[in-house]
């Protein structure tokens, strides 16, 4: 791992005052209001203050880490600033928040996103618990001979954890598509007939560098729109954003309930390979 990922993650310990946090959380379209819902921040951090960060340029997105006290005394990092594929073209990017967290203890991770739908069953406003994925960019973050299981990439204790709390939110595979263009009638028919129930722009690859550095992974997507070709509207991102404003306050707070009971169930966290590294920065 480069060592700027251990750079990053010294100058966040150095801000926050916290150089181990219990679980990290990306927030997309729609996820923003969970953070103030956890606990209270103890720190703010623009990204571009941070090495290896760009600041959010997406409407939606903001471009901040944030340090979080949990009521239960757990430490949350809250990776507003998603670095985006189709904004740089560049896997590593996209990696480095999740390999930053991973340095700082973290030993799972929330990953959250807003897509459209192929199934009508799931329509707008509608939070699905990821099962798998297929990764639709022609790009990971991985490097030469690194040979990451990914058989059960999205955590089954996890789902389950979830599922028995929430048994009314289904689960689906998710297709990324590199974008930042929505796909196409005949790309979403594709991913229909290759498995996929949702179709997005991020996550896979989030998710890939995540179980390289071998946390759990968590994946949960409110479905904004019908994908195209199966709906009536065209695609925009100010749908996206309406949609994630109508359902922000519910899933706002189906998240926070999430992350807590991930924290506080017992033997709920897992073992992190890459924790107690920042040493290696020096």
């Amino acid at each position: 791992m480069p060592a700027t990922h251990f750079e990053a993650a010294a100058q966040v310990a150095q801000i926050t005052g916290q150089d181990c946090f219990d679980l990290a959380l990306v927030l997309g379209s729609g996820w923003g209001g969970a953070a103030e819902l956890l606990g209270q921040t103890t720190a703010q951090i623009p990204a571009d203050q941070v090495a290896g960060f760009t600041p959010g340029a997406i409407p939606g997105h903001p471009g901040t880490l944030r340090a979080i006290a949990t009521p239960t005394g757990h430490q949350v990092l809250v990776l507003g600033a998603r670095q985006h594929f189709y904004e740089r073209r560049d896997a590593q990017a996209v990696a480095h928040p999740i390999r930053v967290a991973a340095a700082l203890g973290v030993r799972q991770l929330a990953l959250t996103n807003a897509s459209g739908s192929l199934d009508q069953a799931m329509a707008p406003g509608q939070v699905a618990l990821i099962r798998d994925h297929i990764n639709l960019t022609g790009a990971t973050p991985l490097v030469g001979a690194t040979f990451v299981d990914m058989t059960q990439a999205y955590s089954p204790r996890l789902r389950a954890l979830v599922t028995a709390a929430h048994p009314e939110l289904p689960e689906a595979v998710y297709a990324q598509f590199a974008g930042p263009q929505y796909e196409t009638p005949a790309e979403v028919k594709m991913a229909g007939v290759l498995g996929a129930d949702l179709v997005g722009m991020s996550t896979a690859l989030e998710t890939i560098a995540a179980r390289e550095a071998g946390l759990e992974v968590l994946g949960l997507s409110l479905v904004t729109n019908q994908a195209a070709g199966l709906g009536s509207q065209r695609l925009s991102h100010a749908e996206v954003l309406a949609q994630g404003h109508e359902s922000g306050p519910r899933i706002a707070g189906l998240l926070a309930e999430v992350v807590n009971m991930i924290l506080t169930t017992p033997q709920g966290l897992a073992p992190n390979p890459w924790g107690g590294s920042l040493s290696q920065a020096n």
